[in-house]
């Protein structure tokens, strides 16, 4: 089976943020990518509400129940008990756990699982007493699965942004490739599914794609909505979903 797409709102919600306006509608793009074949939403609200709002969730859930119940929501962010709370009230069908500082201007690298296992394996246990899937953001690193796995998670989502950074230079493109894969075959072997994403974008998707046949979601955001300024927002998605086919 082909990866699954997540279309993440962020910079929708951005470019809304700049002005005090309601558009572009962070729903209304959400709805367009579900239409065209999207199998979910994410979002990634920060403490200081730049783009996502703590408000567009509970819209973001409604769209869902109301039109695409058979399509999943996603939420990740940094699991202070704000950010808790924020989850449990609007129930998303995946959580998705990111050691994001909040002054961080994007998430740039994954947890150290052995360091920081004791500070995330409650979080886990509570988010998974309530039926929520859990992923954590890792880095691309076969190293460190043994202690994610221990953790109790269901995913490990791989930042990708190493791999997404080599636009320019295909043999460190390869290099970079082969650590992603390396990762996902461990994540494997430990029954743990593995999710991806960060400065994905068409061009670079497909090779990362035959290389994780494992892969069970992609999450994009950034280089999705800037082909939607060329392509549209339907057509990026039906785009971004034949290069998950490889």
């Amino acid at each position: 089976m082909p990866a699954k797409l997540s279309v993440n709102l962020n910079a929708v919600a951005m470019l809304r943020n700049r002005r005090g306006l309601p558009w572009p509608s962070v729903t209304g793009f959400g709805r367009i990518a579900l239409e065209a074949g999207a199998c979910g939403l994410t979002v990634h609200p920060r403490p200081d509400q730049r783009h996502i709002r703590f408000s567009d969730v509970p819209e973001i859930r409604a769209l869902l129940d109301d039109e695409f119940p058979d399509r999943e929501f996603n939420i990740e962010g940094f699991p202070t008990e704000d950010f808790l709370m924020l989850v449990e009230e609007n129930q998303p069908e995946q959580v998705t756990l990111v050691p994001d500082d909040p002054a961080q201007a994007t998430s740039d690298h994954g947890w150290d699982f052995a360091g920081q296992g004791d500070f995330l394996k409650p979080i886990i246990a509570r988010l998974k007493k309530q039926g929520f899937r859990v992923s954590l953001f890792a880095d691309p690193d076969p190293d460190q699965v043994p202690a994610a796995a221990a953790l109790g998670a269901d995913r490990i989502e791989l930042y990708t942004g190493p791999y997404g950074g080599c636009h320019d230079d295909s043999e460190k493109a390869a290099i970079e490739l082969e650590k992603l894969g390396k990762t996902a075959d461990a994540a494997a072997a430990h029954g743990l599914g593995v999710n991806a994403g960060h400065d994905l974008t068409v061009a670079n998707l497909s090779a990362l794609a035959r290389r994780m046949p494992e892969l069970c979601e992609v999450s994009i955001g950034h280089g999705l909505t800037a082909d939607a300024l060329e392509y549209g927002m339907a057509e990026t998605v039906r785009r971004f979903i034949r290069a998950c086919e490889g």
